[in-house]
């Protein structure tokens, strides 16, 4: 995560992109396809802010695209927060003074800047490799293949035959 995510000051919003960049490289058949440092893009798809009555915050996003050399590759993966739930506190609270579970809010979803997220290449991407001519590129399907972002490790995918 190139920046933080979180729910605290209401002001996160569903289709809000966010920034992300690539902290291993993509390898296919020992060439380097996805290095890293590469630019990603996520967006947000679901926000609760937290509320009254314990209510904790949630924010859930997914992974969009990653761009190397001028083109961009769709990814897939997903994932969230959630801040933790005052509930205990608002049950205590209403057993002695009902009013007070009304203001006892849960915590804010947060997703730090630096942190890991796993996502996946979304797409088959041709690749032309030094042994193969222009004419004739290599298709290594690779839409199984994960690509780390942010400081997840990449697996190594071997190319596929022709």
């Amino acid at each position: 995560m190139e920046e933080p995510l979180t729910t605290e000051g209401k002001k996160l919003r569903v289709g809000q992109h966010f920034r992300l960049s690539v902290i291993e490289p993509v390898s296919v058949g020992g060439q380097v396809v996805i290095p890293v440092g590469s630019p990603a893009v996520g967006e947000i798809t679901e926000v609760r802010n937290k509320g009254m009555w314990g209510k904790s915050g949630h924010l859930t996003a997914s992974l969009l695209n990653v761009s190397v050399n001028g083109r961009q590759i769709r990814l897939t993966g997903t994932f969230d927060d959630k801040g933790v739930t005052g509930t205990a506190g608002v049950v205590a609270a209403v057993a002695f003074v009902p009013v007070v579970g009304f203001f006892t809010t849960g915590t804010s979803a947060k997703i730090a800047a630096g942190s890991q997220v796993k996502g996946f290449i979304g797409e088959d991407v041709p690749l032309v490799f030094a042994e193969a001519t222009p004419s004739e590129p290599v298709t290594v399907p690779v839409a199984a293949s994960s690509v780390a972002i942010a400081a997840q490790s990449a697996p190594t995918v071997a190319p596929a035959a022709k």
